[in-house]
């Protein structure tokens, strides 16, 4: 089963990790890696959520995969040395520690973490291969749901419901789908009462096991 970072690294190490460098704050939709960069330094997301995002040759986007509080963003371009397979941006507003790559080369090396952080990056690859998979052969309502379980999974639980800051425009290029598409797959699980619209913008989910549930044709 997938693990965050924090989870791996263990607490202590994690703390010492954060400290390398000061928080800062990111706003949301704010890019926080850009594919194609140079692995200049690694961001330790304290927290937030963040989109992981493949740009193709036409300029279509494609979601890969969502990282909540607790994930290292970056280590990969850093640790091989060669340019960002995908962007990070920020679905929400973000805590970030933005480590440079000199300083995280020298932490790893000092704690003998090369192993632990290439096994970890090679789990999300996998992870990242099975949604593109997923994308080209699943439906729109398959696709929708599990971009949307990704996300909630990653973020904060409100009172309410779990609240997914993107608009249906911007699910329908993360999932490849046209935006009626999105709206009409949205339809039947807002009169469920599974999601409705937040007053802050974006999606209010309340039953994400439901939505997935119905996607796939399970009663």
């Amino acid at each position: 089963m997938y693990q965050p970072h924090r989870a791996v690294l263990g607490e202590p190490l994690w703390a010492r990790l954060r400290d390398l460098a000061p928080v800062r704050v990111r706003p949301a939709r704010s890019v926080l890696l850009r594919q194609g960069d140079p692995g200049t330094h690694v961001i330790v997301l304290a927290e937030g959520s963040a989109l992981v995002t493949l740009t193709g040759s036409d300029g279509e986007r494609a979601l890969l995969s969502v990282r909540g509080s607790g994930e290292l963003l970056g280590e990969l371009a850093v640790l091989d040395a060669n340019p960002r397979s995908a962007s990070v941006i920020a679905a929400e507003v973000c805590r970030v520690h933005v480590v440079p790559a000199t300083d995280f080369l020298r932490f790893v090396e000092g704690h003998g973490l090369v192993n632990l952080l290439l096994r970890h990056a090679i789990t999300r690859i996998r992870e990242g291969e099975a949604v593109r998979l997923e994308l080209a052969t699943a439906c729109v309502p398959v696709r929708l749901a599990n971009a949307l379980g990704r996300l909630a999974r990653a973020a904060p639980a409100a009172r309410r419901g779990v609240v997914v800051r993107l608009t249906q425009a911007e699910l329908s290029q993360m999932i490849g789908a046209s935006r009626n598409a999105v709206g009409a797959a949205i339809k039947p699980w807002r009169e469920r009462g599974w999601l409705e619209t937040d007053a802050g913008g974006g999606l209010l989910i309340h039953d994400i096991a439901a939505i997935e549930a119905q996607a796939r044709g399970v009663k």
